[in-house]
């Protein structure tokens, strides 16, 4: 029996008309219950009866309200915990930045939850509920790509929130991703620093961000190199081997002026276009030289000869991300698209041992 509070008005159902975040009294006027009575709901203490708490909850949720004070959750010793929502079903990219994130957050004492969405959005939507059922402190959303999505509000409205290797079509939120644009100049410069003159580029599907960002850099790499764009050597297709050894052919059946180097746009397309060269009769990196991009270990050290390649630097985004998020839960307001350097992995794929 809920022995601690007086009878209570009838409800008021209707939604907050408020610019700001919803309060406290908000959920009190919705509810139909008294602001202690919320704090006890909220908070799993007092005698209240089940329904009224359950009560309490759900309309909280429903209009977004969530104390935003890392401090006050912490002393309470109530949460200490992050929710993760992730559509990279591989982990190839989740797996280095939730390790880093995991670590960061652990220095504060704080747990993580992960959870796999798999593109689907109502098993996102549905993990989203038990995580805020289990009144985590914030979120981290990633991805297998970080094309642009739909924000997972306004049912989170008021908890911490980022995207990482994930970006939310809200310019209200925080996203933090590698340098696309400026990885691919890395790659480039390199190509030229080692006297490359003719450099090809063979990358994904351009629908995707990352592709065009890498073209942008391919091309911004030639000209501060002094180095032409040559028609033909820019080959938009597939992430995989199999397209980097179609790709070779196209660059070599058939043309007067062939590249002397490669720049791909995976870690895939390269060892593919390594092993088509090889069948050529062409060594690498002799006759061509060759940098990927992703440095997957998986792959750039099997590939033959192992591969340069361009590092997303995915632990220092996810170590970033709990920093961030800790600020958010602290009270600060961060946002914006936040891009990260890469950096160049050298291997033998452009430099020949001695």
């Amino acid at each position: 029996m809920d022995n601690t509070d007086p009878p209570s008005p009838t409800p008021d159902k209707s939604a907050p008309t408020m610019r700001s975040a919803p309060t406290i009294r908000d959920v009190a006027r919705m509810a139909g219950v008294s602001i202690g009575t919320v704090s006890k709901a909220l908070n799993a203490g007092g005698r209240l009866r089940q329904e009224t708490r359950d009560n309490v909850v759900r309309v909280a949720r429903e209009i977004g309200y969530r104390p935003n004070d890392l401090a006050q959750s912490l002393h309470r010793a109530k949460s200490r915990t992050i929710g993760i929502i992730s559509n990279d079903s591989f982990g190839r990219f989740t797996f280095p930045i939730v390790e880093a994130l995991e670590e960061r957050l652990a220095e504060e004492g704080i747990a993580v939850f992960m959870c796999n969405a798999t593109d689907d959005p109502a098993r996102e939507r549905q993990h989203l509920d038990q995580l805020l059922g289990k009144r985590v402190d914030g979120l981290v959303v990633t991805a297998r790509r970080a094309d642009k999505r739909v924000p997972v509000g306004p049912h989170a409205h008021g908890l911490p929130v980022i995207y990482v290797f994930s970006q939310a079509d809200d310019p209200q939120s925080l996203s933090l991703l590698p340098d696309d644009e400026g990885g691919a100049v890395l790659a480039v410069e390199h190509l030229a620093a080692i006297g490359r003159k003719l450099v090809a580029h063979i990358t994904g599907p351009e629908h995707f961000e990352a592709v065009r960002l890498r073209k942008a850099g391919y091309i911004a790499g030639l000209k501060a190199a002094g180095l032409s764009a040559t028609d033909g050597f820019y080959l938009p297709g597939v992430w995989s081997e199999a397209w980097g050894r179609e790709a070779i052919g196209r660059l070599f059946d058939g043309r007067k002026k062939t590249p002397d180097a490669l720049f791909c746009g995976n870690d895939q397309i390269a060892r593919g276009a390594a092993d088509a060269l090889r069948e050529r009769g062409l060594s690498v990196p002799n006759d061509v030289a060759i940098v990927g991009f992703d440095n997957w270990e998986v792959m750039a050290l099997a590939a033959r000869p192992p591969l340069t390649s361009v590092d997303m630097n995915l632990r220092a985004l996810g170590r970033e991300a709990g920093e961030r998020l800790l600020d958010m839960i602290g009270g600060k307001r961060v946002r914006g698209v936040w891009r990260r350097p890469c950096s160049l992995v050298v291997r033998q794929s452009t430099v020949a041992e001695a």
